[in-house]
Order: C-alpha cells, then structure tokens, then sequence
C-alpha cells in the first residue's frame, strides 16, 4: 500500500504552468478514441453527437432515494454481457465513457512514462470491471465522453457504460440504468484565493460562475436561482464541455468561480495553488456507473462487482482511494465511501 501511496505522490501536474501541458494534451485527444488496443466493435460508434444533453432538475415527484433504485447484484450473464463476449479478436473488449482531463479520476498524465495512458479512481474501476466480465483488465475500450455526452453515448450504443464521476439522480434515471453507488460528494464552490466569493452564498452576486453542461451542477443553480435561493445577480450562463476548462476559464478571468462536485473541485484546487475550496457542500450526490436502461444483466454484474471491489482490503476501493484521491480529499475516506447499498429497482 505503501507503494501506491509514492506512485500517487509522484503524479501531478501542478500550477498554472503545467495546467498548459494538460490544456493542450486535452485538445490533442479530445477526439482521439482512448484505446487499450484496435476499435472495438463498429456498432459502438466513434464520434459523438453535437448536441448538449441539458439535465433538468429533479422535479419528479414519485422519485425518491435515487442512489436506491437499482438492481440487486448477480454474477449471471445475460444478453448483454453475452454480447460483449461474443466480439472477437481484437474488437473484444469492454467500451467505456471516461473522462481525460479530470485530475485523479481519469486522467492522462504526461508525468507517468505511458503515453496517452488513463489514470485515475474511474479507471481504476473500469479495469476491475473489464477483469471481471472479460477475465482481462486491459480488455477495454476508453472512448473520451464530454459531460453533456454520456447518456446520449450510452442510448446510442456507442459505449456500454460510462464511468465518469456521473451523479445518479432522477431525471438521468429517466434515460439510463445506474450501479448502486460507489462514491459520495457534493456540489462545492472554487475560486481563486483572492476572491471574495466565500461560498455558496449572497459572495455570488454579481460574479460569473462556470459549470459543465449537461452537469447536476448547472441544473442546482438554475433550479436555485429560479428559486430565488442564489442572488439575482448571479451570471451562470457560462458553461463548457468539460469541468477542466471551467478551471481555464477561472485562470483566464474569464468566470469568477466554479460549481462542481467537491471531489472534482478538490482535484482542480490541486492542480492550482491558486484557487481553493469555498465554503462547504451544499449538496449530497452520488457517482454511479450508467448503463442501457434495459441492460438489467449488466446492472446487476456491475452491482456484484462493486459489492467486491468495497469488500477487498488489498485492492479495492480503500487502496484505490488511497492512490489517488487521499491527496487531495484527505487520508480519511469515510466522508466519500458510499452508503450501504440498497436494491429497491424490481425487474
């Protein structure tokens, strides 16, 4: 463990300066498949749509406890997962929506010695899943997924999931099939430490804030200032495909402050000593893997796999935290294990 823990601390970019080297790593791959060998099957695409997937709040009444309504676990194959089997050759792999650019979570880092190579907690649990279903953990295909890409990637065909520090929450359980949870956050304000912005709060009046599109974040603030719960003043009309450039965004003076969830925000607020934390959460979210709304054998495998990866002390879910994310969320993971899961969904 020890070991994990030094190659976590050699990795990092670090500063504005670096942040270039990242920046421009991101417009190289952007539209580059990530891959861990040749394509994999034709049918799963290779470009996205130009179309922003907006999230609207969640307004559905009958929804509730969304992080509950998923499957119960199961080792047994069915369609889908015969399916992904039965590609061949090369094509055999398991095609995953990942970020590229999210610091820790996935990410490529040009410190690493790999070229192009993933890295991060999401692509750690990619690999876990891959090893499971397909007996290989390299047996994957990283296909880079904007924000506002995911579900319309996962309703396409063009993936088989997405691993992508992706909320679960009602409106999305509209369009997709979610895992049980296997991270816990919280939306969180970051802004250069000169700021006056001090949380998420009345400091935001009159100050340009950035988010994703597509995000959970970008909806808590429309729904909020429709509310009248966010100052009037608030300008949020900046949004991007991805949470990285919103931190080029605050380093240009382009926006005032980022909303994003805490464990993304942490990760910025590493790679620039420049901006921190502001204030506290003000929201509890959880990561869960998306997948075919009909893709019940592969919610319940991927449900049995996490049940795993939490169980194992060597190199689970405590080891994988560990590497990556103790440096920035702290050594203590208890504010980010994820609940006991609950299976509420029935067939």
């Amino acid at each position: 463990m020890n070991a994990r823990r030094l190659r976590a601390g050699l990795r990092g970019w670090g500063g504005v300066g670096a942040m270039a080297v990242a920046c421009a790593l991101a417009l190289v791959f952007a539209l580059v498949l990530a891959c861990t060998g040749t394509p994999a099957d034709d049918a799963a695409g290779t470009t996205g749509r130009p179309v922003t997937h907006v999230v609207p709040a969640q307004t559905d009444e009958e929804c509730t406890d969304p992080e509950k309504q998923t499957l119960s676990p199961s080792r047994a194959d069915g369609d889908t997962i015969e399916a992904i089997k039965n590609r061949r050759g090369e094509k055999r792999k398991l095609v995953v929506g990942v970020d590229q650019n999210s610091y820790r979570w996935g990410y490529r880092d040009p410190n690493s010695g790999e070229s192009g190579r993933l890295e991060g907690f999401d692509i750690d649990l990619v690999h876990r899943i891959a090893e499971d279903i397909l007996g290989d953990p390299d047996a994957v295909q990283f296909k880079a997924i904007p924000t506002d890409q995911r579900i319309p990637a996962i309703q396409d065909g063009r993936v088989d999931m997405v691993v992508r520090t992706m909320t679960i929450n009602c409106a999305r359980m509209q369009e997709v099939a979610f895992s049980a949870p296997y991270f816990k956050t919280g939306q969180q304000v970051l802004a250069p430490k000169s700021s006056p912005v001090e949380g998420y709060d009345e400091t935001l009046a009159n100050r340009k804030i950035c988010t994703a599109a597509g995000s959970t974040a970008y909806a808590k603030l429309e729904e909020d200032k429709k509310a009248g719960r966010l100052p009037e003043s608030t300008d949020i009309r900046t949004t991007v495909p991805n949470q990285l450039d919103c931190l080029v965004r605050l380093q240009l003076g382009e926006a005032d402050a980022v909303v994003t969830d805490g464990a993304l925000a942490a990760s910025q607020a590493a790679q620039d000593p420049t901006v921190q934390l502001k204030g506290e959460a003000f929201t509890t979210e959880y990561y869960g893997v998306a997948m075919k709304k009909d893709a019940d054998d592969l919610v319940r495998r991927v449900n049995q796999i996490l049940v795993d990866f939490r169980e194992d002390t060597e190199d689970g879910w405590q080891a994988s935290y560990e590497e990556w994310l103790s440096a920035t969320l702290g050594g203590d993971p208890s504010k980010s294990e994820p609940p006991a899961p609950v299976y509420a969904r029935k067939d």
